[in-house]
């Protein structure tokens, strides 16, 4: 795992993307327990206080809980709920990005290509090429 400290994305929000993504995977299980605060501040080399606000925001959203004296373990329910986050933070930058075509005046058709080219770039662990027709 790592943080990008010149992304436009806060870090906190970095960390909490990442840990997010790997409780929907199941790289952390239901009670499985996740890098402590000091451990994983010290391999982001970042201030514990950001990890711990990722982790207060992780477990307000019922991803993970924190067991006094003990460690940070996934949430019983974490992986179901962490998958319908990132379906509904998908479905919104969808929605985003058909907004964003459809105001540039992009037919259905063509932006609906622009996403399948995305999707098979991804699926190839590359970006899409820019202004390339999709087939």
């Amino acid at each position: 795992m790592s943080v990008d400290p010149n992304s436009h994305v806060p870090i906190y929000e970095q960390i909490i993307r990442h840990l997010s993504g790997a409780i929907a995977s199941g790289v952390f299980r239901a009670g499985e327990p996740l890098p402590s605060i000091r451990s994983l501040a010290v391999e982001l080399v970042v201030n514990p206080n950001t990890v711990q606000r990722a982790y207060q925001e992780l477990e307000r959203l019922g991803l993970i809980e924190s067991r006094k004296g003990l460690r940070v373990f996934a949430a019983r329910n974490a992986g179901v709920l962490a998958t319908r986050q990132s379906e509904a933070v998908s479905k919104m930058r969808f929605d985003e990005g058909i907004t964003i075509g459809r105001a540039a005046g992009i037919p259905k058709t063509r932006i609906r290509a622009l996403f399948d080219d995305a999707l098979r770039a991804a699926d190839n662990g590359k970006k899409p090429a820019r202004g390339k027709k999709a087939e």
